[in-house]
């Protein structure tokens, strides 16, 4: 009986033994009607495949299929122009970490590429319009106002590109940009200036405004940190530092800034500067 037993116990055991391996072979396999979507697709399908969806700005769809093209074809003459398309897919569908990762990976593997020159663009690029989101686009805000991190960080990424690459055709943009970039440098330490003469921190604002005299010379916002030092010294009752500021100031500007802090200043600005939603 006790033998009887046994048997019946191991024959219920290997059929559930067998049942368990179906199963697994079921999670592990799938459908076994499911097939590749992209089975049949060779290197130049991918490519025109992920063109069209970059083009029509599918981003998603863009960098998926970018990414098979590089899993399944990671060598040949096209390997290097991948690893280029899927960083600026990556910079369109605003993920600035994959894309500066991407081009950092095509810098490193492909130092000799005709096409490096345009991975340290494009490094320059995301960082230029890095957190730039829906209320930048459509209201005039004021981006001399934020943490200037990125931008610091595009601005040696351009300066990289033009070192290495001073032939580049995308060196005179890269010069612009880089303009454009140390203005906002510069007023970002005026804002600085003027919050510390708000808390009556007037040691403090003589420093951030000297930093514009110092690093950001020949840029719009000299003239209002020499206003805020002459103020700042004023308070600390250094008559003297007040009225030299002042004469080099008078000298310099007679008719005032000749840049305007808001250069196209509407409306909207001044509802902007009011509420402080950059401050």
């Amino acid at each position: 009986m006790r033998l009887i037993l046994i048997k019946l116990l191991l024959i219920c055991c290997l059929g559930l033994s067998l049942q368990g391996c179906e199963t697994l072979k079921g999670l592990t396999s799938g459908d076994s009607d499911t097939t590749d979507e992209y089975a049949d697709w060779n290197a130049e399908k991918f490519r025109k495949e992920a063109k069209t969806a970059l083009d029509s700005a599918n981003y998603d769809k863009a960098i998926k299929l970018y990414e098979a093209l590089e899993s399944r074809y990671p060598f040949g003459d096209e390997s290097a122009q991948n690893q280029l398309d899927v960083a600026y897919a990556y910079y369109k569908n605003a993920d600035p970490e994959a894309a500066i990762a991407a081009a950092d990976r095509f810098i490193k593997t492909n130092p000799r590429s005709s096409s490096v020159d345009y991975a340290y663009y494009l490094k320059g690029l995301i960082n230029y319009n890095r957190g730039i989101g829906f209320i930048d686009r459509f209201l005039p805000t004021d981006t001399s106002q934020r943490d200037p991190g990125n931008a610091r960080d595009a601005y040696d990424n351009f300066a990289e590109l033009i070192r290495r690459f001073p032939a580049s055709k995308y060196v005179p943009d890269a010069q612009l940009r880089m303009i454009a970039l140390k203005n906002n440098l510069a007023m970002y330490e005026v804002h600085v200036a003027r919050y510390y003469m708000k808390r009556k921190a007037y040691v403090a604002a003589v420093n951030r405004a000297s930093t514009v005299l110092d690093k950001y010379q020949r840029t719009p916002a000299v003239p209002f940190a020499l206003q805020i030092m002459q103020e700042a010294y004023t308070k600390l009752d250094l008559p003297d530092l007040a009225k030299d500021t002042a004469r080099v100031y008078d000298l310099n500007y007679p008719n005032g800034p000749p840049v305007p802090e808001h250069k196209d200043s509407t409306f909207s600005h001044k509802v902007w500067d009011f509420i402080g939603l950059e401050k």
